[in-house]
């Protein structure tokens, strides 16, 4: 039967549980990884017994002491000033800023180069590009956003000026009348405790000058160290007299023609200033509900409500009918003198 005939037949590797034999070639790999494993324990127990005799001889490391770096030079610049720079001095080692950028500008300003370049007098064939710079306000020194947005007015004016455009890049300061006053405010009630009305307008008037001359130069120097290609020539502050009967002209003219006019509206009031602020000029606060909160101008500890929608019942005269009015300004209701209801409003139709 076959069931006896595989009984009685020769044991295999399989049915002894022996492995079979290796062909050739997986002798010699055998071979070469014994040979890998020999040479990697050699090598382990080799490390291992020269790390044994360091630790044994070790001797205590002397701490290194820190090299301290040669101080470099100051530069001091020995050009005089407008005069073209003295390129004869020894050229630093490293990049300095300021000993590359130094006596420049002074010597560009000096020669004209930013001038606009006529031909004879005349603009350029090629046309002109002009761009008068946005004044930026004296309340204080020039932050990033304003060199970022000079950078980008310079690129424009130096790449047309390279195509042979006659150009004009016009500087100025703006005197932010309201802004200015209310930073020099603020700084004189931090250092003295005073308000404007301590030192009356013209002492007051004269400490606002004093801010202007000092941001106004301030923001010159800024603008100079950035490299820009003004026309220094026409630089302009919008107050100057120039200025000032230009607005007045532009405003008169704008009314004449009914372009502006006055017209009573509804404004921010700022009781500290005694004048109306423009909407950038106010700080809105978002809460949540009904807050006691200081105003400017009164003492801290007095707090004021803030936040509570008031309904207000008008009576109609010679009736019992109400309107009822929600507002946050109740104290508006003692100058009210009428009332405005929608025309289309079927529920006051009959009081029209």
């Amino acid at each position: 039967m076959a069931i006896e005939d595989n009984l009685n037949a020769a044991p295999t590797p399989e049915s002894t549980g022996t492995p079979p034999p290796l062909t050739k070639n997986q002798e010699k790999n055998e071979a070469k990884r014994k040979a890998k494993m020999e040479k990697f324990l050699a090598k382990k127990a080799a490390q291992e017994a020269k790390g044994a005799e360091a630790t044994g001889n070790a001797k205590p490391k002397e701490k290194k002491t820190k090299s301290v770096p040669k101080p470099k030079d100051t530069f001091v610049n020995t050009t005089p000033e407008g005069e073209k720079k003295d390129m004869t001095l020894e050229m630093a080692g490293s990049y300095d800023p300021v000993a590359v950028e130094s006596a420049w500008y002074s010597w560009w300003e000096k020669q004209g180069y930013f001038q606009p370049i006529t031909d004879n007098g005349k603009i350029s064939a090629k046309g002109s590009f002009v761009i008068t710079a946005p004044p930026p306000n004296v309340t204080g020194k020039l932050h990033i956003g304003h060199a970022m947005g000079i950078s980008i007015q310079d690129a424009l004016v130096r790449w047309n000026r390279m195509r042979g455009v006659t150009t004009l890049f016009v500087p100025g300061t703006d005197h932010a009348g309201i802004s200015t006053q209310a930073v020099v405010e603020n700084q004189v009630w931090k250092q003295f405790g005073k308000t404007r009305h301590d030192y009356g307008r013209g002492p007051f008037v004269d400490m606002v000058w004093d801010w202007k001359h000092k941001y106004g130069d301030i923001i010159m120097k800024q603008m100079r160290r950035m490299g820009t290609s003004y026309d220094w020539t026409r630089e302009r502050f919008t107050m100057d007299d120039m200025m000032t009967r230009a607005t007045k002209e532009t405003f008169v003219r704008l009314f004449d023609d009914g372009i502006i006019y006055r017209s009573n509206r509804l404004v921010n009031w700022c009781h500290r200033l005694n004048t109306s602020l423009s909407n950038l000029e106010v700080e809105k606060v978002e809460i949540p509900g009904r807050t006691m909160m200081s105003v400017p101008g009164y003492p801290s500890e007095e707090k004021f409500e803030f936040g509570v929608l008031v309904h207000f019942a008008y009576e109609i005269e010679g009736s019992s009918e109400r309107i009822v009015v929600a507002t946050t300004r109740i104290e508006t209701m003692l100058g009210d003198t009428a009332i405005a209801v929608h025309p289309d409003d079927a529920r006051y139709k009959h009081l029209h």
